[in-house]
């Protein structure tokens, strides 16, 4: 059974070979990438269902022994995460039948490739394969940033791609000093190795600043706006899913585990998070096109997750837990319903919109609005939840600014989803020219379906809570998993 945590990784890869090597078709490319995503969807919900009790599967990949083999190992954090991840990339492809993206031949053998890269991210008990899946992460991602060939898009894959191989070098240069110093790159027999000695501290923390720089963590962050604004509307969407919460599952795992959660350095933390809520929140007041704005507040709500990071108590972290899940799904929305309104008008700046399209796109003001409302933590969305969990884990363990912070950052970002709701939807019918018929139902209904999760998720929050409480637990006390990944 634990052979499982291989398919998230095996299936995607296979199928993606598949649709190179068959004569191109359309058909066949939906049919496989979403049906081979939908596979690991369902192994990625058994995989969590066994983590939540306690147990980490565990497997030594083609049965070599322990210091040699590839391991993959889930608890609860990596196969919600895991799960997570590969829903977004389901309704991401589905989506990608409405924009058209599809069509390209490579697109779904990409999107597979890079769905493989981050499910072996998030099992992966090993630095230097961290290492190997970030890399196979990001090859397909240069690949899907440029489809389209726009000069806009080459400049962005051009900042994206210089500033992740700026980040790769660090990363690898950190695994590098690692493995001098302490003789392992296997996470298992490195626990607590930051907490033993100052030079395994600042290799690790090598190790952690490329991560921060793949999480887009303020002040290294201003590739991720530069980059994901000029994305097209389904990659951008499959971006915001899974690229940077490699990087924050890689933070949040290396802390727990090479640190043992040492509180000596979580000022730092906090810190950071809340300059990149700050940050991030006043960038998207400023942005005026509906991406833009989105793509600030991506970099904002990476800080509301490393909250939970930087108290890195077990309320802490199961509340970042639970903010992580809600707002990316939030987030896929609203990227979503932005895509929508640019694939159908030809643009997505407020000053040429001008507001009104309520009156022509009512199921996609409903999903806009519905997901909105969870992104600012308006009650009863999920929104609220999540941020009334970090608030009250600050409040318990943090200093006072810290929730400050927490209900400042809420309050801008009412202001800004008030100004896209105004630009975009709102007020009298738009002067621009309607399309000839309605949007695709592959347009509409993946946000729909998901600012409707997001409420359900607020109203019957108490399974995400009763999971995220047990990550945070597992987080906090990594020695089950560290344990299974050294047996």
């Amino acid at each position: 059974m634990n052979a499982l945590v291989v398919a998230p990784v095996a299936l995607p890869l296979v199928a993606a070979a598949v649709l190179l090597l068959a004569p191109r078709s359309v058909l066949l490319a939906r049919a496989l990438g979403i049906g081979t995503t939908g596979l690991v969807v369902v192994a990625a919900a058994v995989l969590l269902a066994r983590t939540l009790t306690g147990e980490v599967p565990v497997v030594q990949v083609g049965g070599w022994p322990a210091g040699i083999a590839v391991v993959l190992a889930l608890d609860a954090f990596g196969a919600l995460l895991l799960l997570l991840t590969s829903a977004v990339t389901v309704l991401g492809l589905v989506y990608a039948i409405g924009t058209g993206e599809d069509r390209e031949r490579t697109f779904t053998s990409l999107v597979l490739v890079m769905s493989a890269g981050v499910s072996g991210a998030l099992s992966t008990a090993d630095l230097f394969n961290l290492f190997v899946f970030v890399e196979v992460v990001l090859i397909p991602s240069y690949v899907l940033l440029t489809l389209a060939g726009r000069r806009q898009r080459i400049a962005g894959a051009r900042l994206y791609v210089s500033v992740n191989l700026l980040a790769s070098t660090l990363f690898l240069a950190g695994v590098g000093l690692l493995y001098g110093i302490t003789g392992t790159v296997q996470l298992g027999e490195l626990a607590g190795a930051a907490t033993a000695s100052t030079p395994a501290a600042l290799a690790a923390a090598l190790v952690l600043l490329a991560m921060g720089v793949k999480s887009a963590v303020v002040p290294l962050h201003s590739w991720l706006p530069g980059s994901y604004s000029v994305a097209g509307p389904a990659v951008t969407v499959l971006f915001s899913g899974l690229l940077t919460k490699v990087g924050l599952y890689a933070l949040f795992r290396l802390y727990s585990v090479l640190f043992d959660g040492d509180r000596r350095f979580l000022w730092v933390l906090l810190a950071l998070a809340v300059l990149t809520m700050v940050v991030g929140v006043l960038s998207a007041v400023g942005a005026k096109a509906v991406r833009p704005v989105l793509t600030a507040h991506m970099v904002s709500q990476i800080g509301y997750v490393l909250v939970g990071l930087g108290l890195s108590t077990v309320a802490g972290l199961g509340a970042a837990t639970f903010f992580l899940v809600q707002y990316v799904l939030v987030k896929a929305a609203l990227f979503m319903v932005g895509g929508a309104v640019e694939v159908r008008y030809g643009t997505d700046v407020l000053a040429r919109l001008g507001g009104g399209l309520v009156h022509r796109e009512r199921w996609l003001a409903v999903a806009f609005a519905g997901s909105a409302l969870a992104l600012v933590g308006i009650p009863p969305t999920s929104g609220f939840v999540a941020k009334l969990q970090l608030a009250t884990a600050a409040a318990a363990d943090g200093p006072w600014w810290v929730l400050v912070a927490v209900v400042a950052v809420s309050a801008v970002t009412l202001v800004s989803m008030l100004k896209l709701w105004n630009g975009v939807f709102w007020g009298e019918p738009s002067a621009l020219p309607a399309p000839p018929r309605g949007p695709a139902a592959t347009l509409v209904g993946p946000p729909l379906l998901l600012a409707a999760v997001a409420l359900v998720l607020g109203i019957w929050a108490e399974p995400l809570l009763a999971a995220s409480t047990i990550a945070g637990q597992q987080l906090a006390d990594p020695s089950a998993w560290v344990a299974a990944v050294t047996r």
